[in-house]
């Protein structure tokens, strides 16, 4: 099965697994799993650092999409369709425009998000199937 990370769960899964719920680390760990990271939680991850809004422990952002794929996660690009209809999502208590494209992306490619955000349960009736 295919799912998708959120930008915390990736940093956590390479930083500090245990801050991971035990079924996303089951999720994560299983090999028959085929996990995501979209590359709007690079894009996230390489402004907040920038801003000094974010630190990382050993690890610069560029070093980042390698560590991704030492983990045998794959990189979810972000394709004109899901950008262009991206304004479809209406905003139901989650104002951060990353999360917000990240919600977008696995509603749009049918893929549960695994991400222990709360506000993304606002979007459960729109189609995100989260899990924690």
């Amino acid at each position: 099965m295919s799912w998708l990370i959120d930008t915390h769960t990736f940093l956590w899964s390479i930083m500090d697994p245990d801050r991971l719920g035990p079924k996303a680390r089951d999720i994560i760990q299983e090999p028959d799993n085929r996990i995501f990271v979209s590359v709007i939680s690079f894009w996230e991850i390489s402004l907040k650092y920038a801003l000094g809004k974010l630190s990382l422990i050993n690890v610069l952002p560029k070093q980042l999409p390698e560590a991704a794929n030492q983990m045998d996660f794959e990189m979810l690009t972000l394709s004109a369709a899901e950008a262009a209809t991206f304004y479809r999502l209406p905003n139901i208590g989650h104002k951060d425009p990353f999360d917000r494209l990240i919600i977008w992306q696995a509603i749009q490619n049918k893929m549960p998000l695994i991400s222990k955000d709360k506000k993304c349960r606002n979007y459960n009736a729109l189609g995100l199937k989260l899990i924690w």
